[in-house]
């Protein structure tokens, strides 16, 4: 309940707005201008008649995404037109039964049904850098790491190697994310400038669908994710081949995109570390240098929410309607709860190390109920190829991306190449 004695968000003066509408600067540079103006409770206006609140507090994104998920709510996502009614964008009821069906297919025993599939495709990169290693080949880094993760989750949906074409087809995957940012906000408007690459993305699906269904179930190689949501279609309708097929694409999409940023930023963070050439350093646990990696690069960097009844965050007054921006990408930048908060330092997470203590400060992957179903099976992929690589040599790179590019994930904004030495 709302009381007398509460005040409202502080906001970001309409100047500095303007400023940042003038510098054409990303939305990430407005945030943090809101944050070190006003602190972790801030308010900006973007032309509208209510404010939009960023949380980057601690306390306050615990209120917001791990207690009360019922007031602050997700709307229509962005990527709707991409992953349909899929568990990423949906809400409500439908959302509990989704989650409710693939949350069992990644923690605990449900896990180890895909070690075998994780190795396989990490065994499969492996062998292809070893060879880059003796060839002095230069390779791409990110185009590695957006192949293993797109072969991993492959393997996970359907038991199946990712073969070239659907690979070359599952481009339209990332032209569509990378488009996202540009495209026209009237939705009708925004899938017609994509439609060829939804119609290929379509086409890839159902392919997935007609073959799992005419696989024998009793087949070692069987269709992991995709038997299950094929099963429940015997006792849910609702389970059409259209939601199967949304369901297909957000694991796509969220099972590989964010896998690969995070594997590309780690290679990239290393190269850039000046303990680099100690041996102690490229010896780091590899959960460790994850860890780190996504302290830095968070999967989800930015969670919108939605408050849908009055509230109060901090003393501070949230009236019905107000969109929240929550921000991994700020809270874990923060000094007061992480000391030179900009320097990639893996030790942060070795065993035993002073890390913040407060719920909230550290969220890679979201939290609270609508926290990333997959967190188990993305952390087990990215070790488990990072036992194999780290050992296969330094990492050297001919150039590196000049900044970062804010979408669905923060990604490199630029090219790769690499060479690997002995």
């Amino acid at each position: 309940m709302v009381t007398t004695d509460t005040a409202p968000v502080p906001e970001l003066s309409p100047e500095a707005v303007e400023q940042w509408r003038a510098e054409e600067a990303q939305l990430v540079e407005l945030l943090a201008r809101a944050k070190r103006g006003i602190g972790g409770i801030a308010a900006f206006r973007l032309g509208g008649p209510t404010p939009t609140v960023l949380v980057t507090d601690p306390a306050a994104v615990q209120h917001v995404l791990g207690h009360h998920p019922d007031r602050y709510v997700k709307r229509s996502h962005r990527a709707r037109m991409l992953v349909g009614d899929g568990v990423l964008s949906a809400t409500g009821d439908a959302w509990k039964r989704q989650r409710r069906l693939l949350q069992s297919q990644f923690t605990g025993t449900g896990m180890r049904r895909y070690e075998q599939r994780i190795a396989a495709a990490a065994r499969r990169t492996a062998d292809r850098w070893e060879e880059y290693r003796r060839s002095g080949e230069t390779f791409d880094v990110a185009e590695e790491m957006r192949g293993f993760a797109l072969d991993t989750v492959w393997r996970a949906l359907t038991g199946r190697e990712l073969d070239d074409r659907t690979d070359g087809e599952l481009r339209s995957v990332e032209r569509v994310v990378a488009a996202m940012p540009t495209l026209p906000t009237d939705a009708a408007d925004a899938r017609d400038a994509v439609a060829e690459d939804l119609a290929r993305i379509d086409a890839v699906a159902q392919a997935a669908i007609e073959t799992a269904r005419d696989t024998d179930p009793t087949d070692p190689a069987e269709p992991g994710v995709l038997r299950v949501l094929l099963d429940a279609a015997d006792e849910h309708p609702e389970y059409t081949d259209r939601l199967i097929r949304d369901e297909l694409v957000t694991l796509l999409v969220a099972g590989h995109e964010t896998t690969a940023t995070t594997l590309t930023w780690l290679f990239l963070l290393l190269d850039g570390d000046p303990t680099k050439h100690d041996p102690a350093a490229r010896g780091a646990d590899p959960q460790a240098l994850v860890a780190e990696t996504l302290r830095l690069y968070p999967s989800a960097w930015l969670l919108p929410r939605h408050a849908v009844e009055d509230d109060v965050i901090s003393g501070h007054r949230i009236a019905a309607g107000t969109d929240v921006l929550v921000c991994p990408y700020l809270t874990h930048r923060d000094p007061e709860l992480w000391p030179d908060p900009e320097r990639f330092d893996p030790a942060r997470f070795a065993p035993g190390a002073p890390r913040p203590a407060q719920h909230g400060a550290y969220l890679p992957f979201g939290l609270g109920a609508r926290a990333c179903l997959g967190t188990q099976f993305a952390l087990r992929e990215t070790t488990a190829l990072l036992e194999l690589l780290l050992p296969l040599g330094r990492l050297e790179f001919r150039s590196r991306p000049t900044g970062a590019a804010y979408s669905i994930t923060v990604r490199p904004d630029g090219p790769t190449p690499a060479v690997l030495h002995r």
